[in-house]
């Protein structure tokens, strides 16, 4: 046999007329669709678990709160009673700072008597266009007309004229709830309650929060030795700065709150300055300590309700997060506790009902209650009264 045979008069192989390169191409094909077809696995592998560690995460986040089932229901039974939201889109925050020292670590801060009292307690309000945000601290000595609550054990508390913070000891955040929409006309929309633990977590996530002291402070009682100057607080030192009464300011509950407004500013500055609800990194532990310790009402309990919350505060320019303490005076029976003074305390909550803008100016002046009324000079043309209180973007150490 010929070294030719089989071979095609052209000479493109036994195969016929380029059947050498048309093998060679089926070839590559194959295993360009096996490549394919593996990276299509590795993708859809990599986005399963992708998937499954996001839903981990959600699930992990959304388990850390406490679904506050019992105040819904409480609410429920009272609801023909309660006012009505009057602007769409306008939300309004109770935020309860619970002293209960039962709890993982809170029995350091003192014993458990098996009652809690609100050690503060803050209404914040989202304008409708998210553009503003106004938290006014409610002083846990105003007198008050408290309703009557149900008690976790069964029994029902009578009606009572009394200082604000026993609506919490009586029914929890139930009865804080109807005491303040009974109180200010205002709706309350969600409420969150925070204990000691849970804000020491929130400030250590946030790797501290700074503030400004003029002195030096050496308080036992709050666990507080600091120099003067600004000091980055860690979370313990910033419960004990906001908790403080005997070795900051003139140990009145006055004095307290305006601290605790300040150091709430300084927070919100740093969370916006460090870009943290835009950065997964970041914003994975702030909200794993901003979850844990919580109990919120069901609409909020879940990671979803406590992001979409944050998401409407990313947008509100740092001037335009204000705090004040509503208008009051000394009670006229006890000068250890507080009354509201009207009409500018009336003048606050209809501003916030119908949504209008609040205008706060440090160390506003009216008749000594925290409140200035409509300016006679250079405000003459505007009813706005203009509140004594901070905003978020002030100098802490101005």
């Amino acid at each position: 046999m010929s070294d030719s045979a089989g071979a095609s008069p052209d000479g493109a192989g036994p195969l016929g007329p380029g059947a050498g390169a048309s093998a060679t191409g089926d070839g590559r094909r194959r295993r360009r669709r096996r490549r394919l077809r593996y990276a299509g696995i590795a993708v859809a592998v990599l986005g399963g678990t992708a998937v499954g560690i996001g839903w981990a995460v959600y699930a992990k986040l959304s388990g850390n709160i406490t679904a506050d089932e019992a105040a819904a229901a409480e609410l429920a039974r009272y609801e023909k009673e309660r006012p009505t939201s009057l602007v769409r889109g306008a939300q309004n925050l109770l935020v309860i700072g619970s002293d209960s020292r039962s709890g993982d670590g809170n029995e350091r801060y003192g014993r458990d008597t098996g009652t809690e009292r609100s050690d503060t307690t803050i209404l914040l309000h989202l304008a409708a266009g998210r553009d503003s945000a106004t938290a006014v601290s409610l002083p846990r000595d105003l007198m008050v007309r408290v309703p009557g609550c149900h008690r976790r054990d069964g029994s029902r508390t009578q009606p009572v004229f009394t200082q604000f913070n026993y609506a919490f000891e009586a029914g929890g955040s139930a009865c804080t709830i109807r005491t303040v929409e009974g109180l200010t006309g205002i709706r309350i929309d969600h409420h969150v309650v925070v204990d000691f633990q849970g804000f020491k977590k929130m400030v250590d996530a946030l790797d501290g929060v700074e503030v400004c002291l003029r002195r030096p402070v050496d308080d036992k009682d709050a666990r507080l030795k600091l120099p003067a100057g600004r000091v980055t607080l860690d979370g313990e030192q910033a419960l004990g700065y906001v908790r403080a009464r005997k070795s900051l300011g003139d140990g009145s509950d006055t004095d307290r709150m305006d601290r605790q407004q300040r150091f709430l500013g300084a927070l919100v500055s740093k969370v916006q300055s460090n870009d943290v609800l835009l950065n997964p990194v970041k914003l994975y532990p702030v909200l794993d300590a901003a979850t844990s310790s919580l109990t919120t009402d069901p609409g909020l309990a879940s990671l979803r309700g406590v992001y979409d919350l944050a998401r409407g505060l990313r947008g509100v320019p740092a001037e335009r997060v204000q705090f004040l303490t509503v208008p009051r005076e000394a009670y006229a029976r006890d000068a250890d506790r507080d009354q509201l003074v009207q009409p500018d305390a009336e003048k606050l909550f209809t501003r916030l009902r119908t949504d209008e803008p609040v205008a706060v100016e440090r160390g506003a002046r009216g008749n000594g209650s925290g409140a200035a009324g409509p300016r006679e000079a250079e405000d003459a043309d505007s009813p706005q009264p203009t509140f004594s209180g901070n905003t978020a973007d002030e100098d802490i150490c101005e």
